[in-house]
């Protein structure tokens, strides 16, 4: 579960924390089924953990004004968390994944049949729990499914040709990082009664959020030897994420080897090492941090708007924390 940054007040963490006990049991309850096989496996994920980001952004948007009733933030978190382990589900599938959180995923585990299946009833589950909340919520999460799918369907379909490659990825973190992120904040919003302008900077705090999200993972598969993920996960795979996208726009005549070595999957582990080595000591790397911090300012200057206290004060600590995962 994601921890409350250092320096939040320790009355305001209490209340978080009191919330977010509340919502893990809720979520275990809301994926419990008729029978046990399917039980089982739609909690499988949830019973793996998971940072649970969503459901603190819910929590701490919903905070920003008093009088929020502690069900529905419950239940709009759920909604959130809900949509985005479904998702998974799904991804496991399509990236014929074996491992998810530190366990055998679920088409690993049974089969593709059933991990999609087990997707769609967690999907049902959070399309039921949100139709309790009212028509506004059950809009903004359809709508935030629509850019979930769309943004796997341009990843799955892959770059083509009239498209800037690294815009292209943008645009699929943006639709299916960073919608789920800005429609968790939003609902915190909605649940305490926020105005309209206060709901749009939470929206668009999400959306750059959810970006350093990804953006700053991309930066510790290559950084990183203690963030839990093996490094260079992503050069394995031949997934071109941020540092070899700006790598491949900026190239200089000394950078035909990293080049070639990030220009297909590496399965050897002395190439592996030499791509990583490389990397880690090229300017493209200083240069994505940069692009990282950048768009942390962006999303904390969205935050402007919001009335002052420690839920404005949580939000602002969280994207720093999210910044600078990969430092």
């Amino acid at each position: 579960m994601s921890d409350l940054p250092s320096d939040v007040d320790p009355a305001f963490e209490a209340t978080v924390r009191g919330r977010l006990d509340a919502i893990e049991a809720r979520l275990h309850e809301t994926a419990a089924a008729q029978s046990a096989f399917v039980t089982d496996a739609a909690q499988h994920l949830l019973a793996a953990g998971g940072k649970r980001f969503r459901p603190m952004l819910v929590v701490l948007a919903s905070q920003l004004f008093d009088g929020a009733d502690a069900s529905a933030i419950d239940r709009a978190a759920v909604v959130m968390e809900l949509t985005h382990v479904a998702s998974l589900y799904h991804d496991d599938v399509m990236d014929e994944a074996e491992v998810r959180r530190g366990v055998p995923s679920a088409n690993s585990r049974w089969d593709n049949t059933v991990a999609i299946m087990v997707g769609d009833f967690l999907f049902a589950r959070a399309s039921s729990t949100v139709a309790t909340l009212g028509t506004e919520y059950v809009y903004l999460q359809a709508e935030t499914f629509a850019r979930l799918v769309q943004g796997q369907i341009a990843e799955t379909r892959g770059v083509q040709p009239d498209e800037d490659p690294l815009a292209h990825y943008l645009s699929v973190i943006a639709d299916k990082t960073g919608s789920l992120i800005a429609a968790s904040a939003r609902f915190g919003g909605m649940v305490c009664g926020a105005p309209a302008e206060v709901l749009d900077a939470l929206a668009a705090y999400g959306e750059e959020v959810g970006a350093v999200f990804q953006l700053s993972d991309d930066l510790l598969d290559i950084e990183s030897d203690s963030s839990g993920k093996t490094p260079g996960t992503d050069l394995r795979e031949g997934v071109a994420t941020l540092p070899v996208l700006m790598l491949r726009a900026s190239a200089g005549p000394g950078d035909a080897r990293l080049l070639e070595l990030t220009s297909r999957p590496l399965g050897d582990e002395a190439e592996m090492a030499e791509a990583l080595a490389l990397l880690r000591a090229h300017p493209v790397m200083e240069a994505a941090r940069a692009e990282v911090a950048r768009r942390a300012a962006v999303a904390r200057a969205y935050l402007e708007l919001l009335p002052h206290g420690p839920a404005r004060e949580g939000l602002e600590a969280l994207c720093d924390q999210v910044a600078n995962r990969s430092r």
